[in-house]
């Protein structure tokens, strides 16, 4: 049986910015990041995924998820979520499934990914993971021949229903959990951190292997 090997798009803001409502938490650069890259970690190893692009503006995430074994792109002209979901799409061409994963996903789990793309893949079209209120997407893919057409911003999952891309049914509760709030956050602790937000978390830092790359 064929097995449709996925590119992820995975845009990723300058840190700076990166999760306003949850630096009330307080949260700063080195955990922003870090729950890119256990995002971007579990991205990378679902056994459905050939590719993980990176789109940010940002040097330091660049360096970071390139030492992760992610392709980052410059995300030129830095102009929103969609527009840098679009870049990621471009580079991967039409010609392979694409979706594009939202980075702030610490507890994800590669299987639920890949059971949520498996499904994508006999999906012709679009599809879309809403988040864990209902209201968000996590998860937008599109099967070859087909524009990935985000819609990401508030109330995103009606706006990709609207504009035609199926719900993907499945509980995955790791993939639904985006984390916006401390609420969200103890949420995802509770499913499982990631190795780098826990670290980030319990004032450890990033491992090694990466401590130089984002230097």
């Amino acid at each position: 049986m064929h097995v449709a090997r996925w590119t992820i798009i995975i845009p990723v803001k300058r840190l700076s910015i990166g999760k306003s409502r949850l630096r009330d938490a307080p949260a700063d650069d080195a955990l922003v990041l870090a729950i890119a890259l256990d995002t971007i970690a579990a991205a990378r190893d679902a056994d459905v995924v050939d590719r993980v692009l990176v789109v940010t503006p940002d040097q330091s995430v660049a360096n970071a998820v390139r030492a992760l074994g992610a392709e980052p792109l410059d995300d030129h002209p830095d102009a929103g979520l969609n527009a840098a979901i679009i870049v990621g799409a471009d580079h991967a061409g039409s010609a392979v499934p694409r979706a594009a994963l939202l980075a702030d996903l610490p507890a994800l789990r590669s299987a639920e990914l890949a059971v949520a793309l498996q499904q994508a893949a006999g999906t012709p079209g679009r599809a879309f993971v809403p988040d864990h209120a209902g209201t968000g997407t996590t998860l937008l893919a599109a099967t070859p021949g087909v524009e990935l057409d985000p819609r990401f911003g508030p109330d995103s999952a009606a706006h990709h229903a609207d504009s035609g891309a199926v719900t993907l049914d499945g509980a995955w509760p790791s993939l639904r959990l985006d984390v916006d709030t401390a609420s969200d956050l103890a949420a995802a602790r509770g499913l499982g951190l990631g190795r780098y937000t826990a670290a980030a978390l319990d004032g450890g830092g990033l491992p090694i292997e990466l401590t130089d790359a984002v230097c």
